[in-house]
C-alpha cells in the first residue's frame, strides 16, 4: 500500500522501476523454466539410457544362457563320444594283446632270429621284458664292442632287474654296457642315464690298478652279484641290446 501512493505521488518515475522489477521477474521465471527443462530432458535422457543398458544386459544374459546351453549339449555329446571311443579303446587293447599272443610274438622271433644269424652273427637270441639281446661270438674292447653294437642299431645292455640280470647270463664274461669312463667312481649306462642297483662280486668295484673302468658279467661268480670292473681296453664277449625293438611288448 505505502509502494502504491509513493507511486501517485512519485509520476512516471515509479511506474518505470515497476516495469524493471516485472522485467526482472519474468526474465529470472524464464531462466529457471529453461533450466528446469534442461535438468529434466537430461534426467529423462539419463533414465532412458538407463533403460537401454539394462534392456542390453537382459539381452547379453539370455544370449550367455543359450550359449551355456548349447556348450553343455555339447559337453553331454563329447562325454558320450569319449566313452564310446574307450570302450572301443579298451577293446582294441584286448584284440592287440591277443593278436600279440598269437602271430605278432611269433613274427618278431622270426626277425629275431633272422637278425641273429645275417647281421649280428651271434648264436643267442633272447626276447624277454622290453628288448632283445644279442651275444656275439668273437672277443673286442668294450668302445669296440659298443660300436659294434651301435652300428647295428643297438647298444649294450642296460641291465636295470634282477630279471633282466638273470636272462642276461651265459657261460663266459661279457661286456655290459655300464661304465665310470666320464667320472671316476661314478657309474652310469649307455644311455647316460645314472646306475641305481648294481650286482657287484664281492669288494668290487675297486679300480685296481686305476684304470679299471668298464664293467663286465662274469656267470662263474654268482647268479646275481656277478659284476666286476676290469680295464676296457681288455677283450671281452659282449651283449647287445637292440633299441629299435625295446619299446615292443614281447611278452
Amino acid at each position: 500500500m505505502c509502494v502504491f501512493w509513493w507511486c501517485l505521488s512519485g509520476g512516471s518515475r515509479c511506474l518505470v522501476w515497476i516495469t524493471v522489477g516485472l522485467g526482472l521477474i519474468c526474465v529470472l521465471l524464464l531462466v529457471f523454466i529453461i533450466l528446469q527443462h534442461i535438468t529434466i530432458t537430461a534426467e529423462r535422457d539419463l533414465i532412458k539410457s538407463y533403460k537401454n543398458t539394462a534392456e542390453e544386459f537382459n539381452q547379453t544374459i539370455n544370449s550367455l544362457q543359450d550359449s551355456y546351453t548349447d556348450l553343455m549339449t555339447e559337453k553331454h555329446q563329447l562325454q558320450n563320444n569319449f566313452s564310446s571311443l574307450s570302450k572301443k579303446n579298451l577293446e582294441l587293447e584286448t584284440e592287440l594283446r591277443n593278436l600279440s599272443g598269437r602271430g605278432l610274438y611269433k613274427s618278431i622271433y622270426m626277425y629275431c632270429t633272422l637278425i641273429s644269424k645275417i647281421i649280428f652273427v651271434c648264436c643267442i637270441c633272447l626276447l624277454k621284458g622290453n628288448g632283445m639281446l644279442f651275444r656275439s661270438t668273437e672277443l673286442k674292447s668294450w668302445s669296440d664292442s659298443r660300436q659294434y653294437c651301435r652300428d647295428r642299431g643297438a647298444d649294450l645292455v642296460i641291465i636295470n632287474s634282477e630279471e633282466k640280470l638273470v636272462y642276461s647270463l651265459f657261460k663266459e664274461s661279457v661286456w655290459i654296457g655300464l661304465s665310470d669312463r666320464q667320472q671316476e667312481g661314478i657309474m652310469k649306462w649307455v644311455d647316460n642315464s645314472p646306475l641305481k642297483q648294481g650286482f657287484w662280486e664281492s669288494n668290487e668295484p675297486n679300480d685296481a690298478g686305476g684304470n679299471e673302468d668298464c664293467i663286465e658279467l662274469n656267470p662263474a661268480k654268482s647268479v646275481l652279484n656277478n659284476w666286476n670292473d676290469i680295464p676296457c681296453s681288455a677283450t671281452r664277449k659282449w651283449i647287445c641290446e637292440n633299441q629299435i625293438l625295446q619299446k615292443l611288448k614281447c611278452m
